[in-house]
């Protein structure tokens, strides 16, 4: 009888257990997995002494550590993201590791302290080629090119309405403009070679849809996307579990069938004919326009800085995609084994451009697990203007890392088009982490550049910082990538007009913003 009696007791508290954890809209985990979710979180409380005998360090798992989710699960939820104790890097023999040398003394130096702190982009997008609709955008982090389709209408929505949150814009990604990215953030709208949301109906490029979607829409930019830097020379997979029939009607594709899109476009055929397509796009939207493109060989960069240099056609802006960045689905080779890093990657490409003067002329934005203070450092030093964050976004919203975004299992219900899943995603609470991460990642950004010395990260350069070679040699950003003097950094008037916005001083040099300039 007692032992009845328990038993009824243990069923009655797992039943208001799991009714909990199906009305709650925190956990998306808990939602989709009442009761048995719990155990994750148990596993996660217990997990440090567990690896500390059994398993792998903080440092050790990939594409992300557990330190480097802690800490965008910290900063998402505005929770303590210190760490304590001291570093656990093997700092004494590590080699690659990179150093920042901070100053004793410093200028005019922001707020680094302040939650709401402007940290705009140090160049006007469009600016330096006249576009009638150029600006300087109001955030260095934005969010990166993630379709939907590729991700579920809620994580869409919770990313687009965090950008508005926190004031950056949000990468379409090359499936077209959905109504989940019509929830506040600005956009930047991707076209890819199948040109969905601006095809006719054989999928070749039609104008005529594009200019209607641009008008529909905050759309602040173009970017026309060449390749992407986990699977390079491919072209875009979307998985046949996933192309529903709502993607399907947006895409204009069959439902329920794998939507692999051409490696190349058709709309042009090599660079000087991209290069008539961007103006005619700028020419008829107003708007930037830029390329994105993870690196391979350099005869494409190397004709593109060459034509541009002649000062009648050119990007507005370049994004420059790792081999190292995310995907929702690739071959294993072309993940592991096709394309540059982006250390390596960008530092070609910024020079080719640095070679011809060109570097003012263009807003460089890099992509590649960027989304953490470390790496965004070192590329602000190598160059970049801005940054696109990808992953580490998804982490914010409740990722965990699972891995089986081409599965269309996703247990948390972000890469996932299964209802039953999706329904996790609570999509006015994890708007409001995706704002908190990304406002965290720029104050952080803020605090590393003060601690250089300076009051933006643009004006990070390659001599300061160092990559370490064990214990017995380090060497400066520039000499590893070969820069010459001056290469990384912006020119005198672009410095002093960014560094008078963020400290309330008189901006000196150079003529005043186009129109827009600011917005």
């Amino acid at each position: 009888m007692r032992a009845r009696n328990i038993g009824a007791a243990a069923a009655t508290a797992l039943a208001l257990v799991a009714a909990r954890d199906l009305v709650q809209k925190k956990h998306a985990l808990l939602r989709n997995f009442p009761v048995v979710g719990h155990a994750r979180y148990l596993l996660e409380t217990i997990g440090p002494e567990l690896r500390q005998y059994v398993v792998t360090s903080n440092d050790e798992e990939r594409p992300f550590s557990r330190d480097q989710r802690s800490w965008i699960y910290a900063s998402a939820k505005e929770e303590n993201n210190y760490f304590g104790f001291g570093t656990d890097n093997d700092v004494e023999h590590v080699q690659g590791h990179a150093y920042v040398k901070q100053r004793t003394f410093a200028g005019p130096l922001p707020d680094v302290h302040d939650p709401q702190a402007p940290l705009p982009s140090a160049k006007v997008l469009g600016g330096p080629r006249g576009r009638a609709k150029a600006f300087r955008p109001a955030s260095i982090v934005n969010i990166s090119a993630m379709s939907f389709g590729s991700l579920s209408g809620a994580a869409v929505t919770a990313l687009n309405k965090g950008a508005a949150l926190a004031g950056t814009m949000h990468n379409t990604g090359e499936g077209g403009l959905s109504p989940y990215h019509r929830n506040g953030g600005d956009l930047v709208l991707q076209i890819g070679t199948s040109y969905f949301g601006c095809r006719d109906e054989d999928g070749a490029f039609s104008l005529d849809r594009l200019k209607a979607v641009v008008a529909s829409a905050p759309v602040r930019a173009l970017e026309i996307k060449l390749s992407q830097g986990a699977k390079p020379g491919l072209g875009g997979m979307l998985p046949g579990a996933k192309v529903t029939e709502e993607i399907a009607g947006i895409r204009g594709i069959p439902a329920g069938r794998d939507c692999a899109s051409p490696s190349r476009h058709t709309a042009f055929h090599d660079v000087d004919s991209m290069l008539d397509f961007v103006e005619l796009l700028a020419a008829e939207t107003g708007l930037p326009v830029g390329i994105k493109s993870a690196v391979g060989e350099m005869g494409f960069w190397e004709e593109l800085a060459t034509l541009m240099a002649r000062g009648d056609r050119g990007v507005d802006f370049v994004t420059v995609d790792g081999g190292e960045g995310g995907t929702g689905a690739a071959p294993l080779i072309f993940s592991d084994s096709v394309s540059l890093p982006f250390r390596m990657g960008f530092s070609r490409v910024y020079s080719v451009f640095a070679e011809r003067g060109l570097t003012d002329d263009v807003t460089f934005i890099g992509s590649g697990k960027l989304g953490l203070p470390e790496n965004a450092a070192v590329a602000f030093a190598l160059g970049v203007d801005m940054i696109n964050v990808a992953r580490e976004a998804m982490l914010s919203i409740g990722c965990i890392q699972a891995q089986k975004c081409h599965t269309d299992k996703c247990p948390t219900g972000i890469a996932t088009q299964a209802p039953w899943l999706v329904r996790g995603v609570d999509a006015p609470s994890k708007a409001n982490r995706a704002a908190m991460y990304l406002r965290t990642l720029r104050r952080e950004l803020l605090k590393v550049s003060g601690a250089v010395g300076v009051a933006h990260p643009s004006l990070i350069t390659p001599a300061d910082i160092d990559i370490m070679n064990g214990d017995y040699e380090a060497r400066s950003l520039a000499s590893v990538y070969g820069y010459q003097d001056g290469w990384g950094e912006l020119s005198p008037r672009l410095a002093e007009e960014i560094t008078a916005l963020l400290t309330d001083g008189p901006v000196t040099g150079g003529p005043a913003a186009p129109p827009g300039a600011g917005d």
